[in-house]
């Protein structure tokens, strides 16, 4: 008797009490909350489009200047002659010059023309939300020296994104 006895008590001491599950849950949330908030996603996204714009503004930069060198040292005809503001870039494979003239944005597509410099002018990646109509969301603007400067006026978390050369 004493033997089932035993048995019945080690049957009914399994497994674990509400108390102990809900412990283990709401440890679980925490360390899920402490996890999130050390990643913060919504930097992390922003600093990854601001990588974005570093790169796009170099290599609009670079396609100027390999434009530069293959002409003899002239920039693009269709920069400003000497700007006192900077002008957002045209979107070129589907814009044609008429576009680009009334939109008062700077025309680049002799630069992808034939896909010579670069195939296409790339586009901020908050665009269309902060672009013209018909622009990349990226200035250029050129000097009495003929300085060219390339920069991402949307860049978040209030970086200052421009290459100068």
């Amino acid at each position: 008797m004493k033997m089932l006895n035993l048995f019945k008590n080690n049957k009914q001491q399994k497994g674990f009490t509400l108390l102990e599950v809900l412990l283990v849950i709401a440890m679980i949330a925490i360390l899920a909350a402490i996890v999130i908030i050390a990643i913060n996603p919504a930097k992390q996204l922003a600093e990854s489009r601001n990588a974005q714009r570093r790169s796009d503004v170099n290599t609009i930069l670079n396609a100027v200047y390999q434009y530069t060198i293959d002409n003899g040292g002239a920039l693009p005809t269709e920069l400003p002659a000497i700007a006192v503001a900077a002008t957002e870039i045209c979107w070129t494979p589907t814009t044609v010059d008429a576009t680009c003239v009334a939109d008062a944005l700077t025309n680049l597509s002799v630069l992808t023309d034939l896909e010579t410099y670069i195939t296409a002018i790339p586009k901020d990646p908050s665009c269309p939300t902060a672009c013209a109509t018909n622009g990349v969301g990226y200035r250029i603007l050129k000097t009495a020296n003929n300085r060219i400067t390339v920069d991402a006026p949307d860049a978040e978390l209030g970086v200052a994104i421009s290459v100068t050369r």
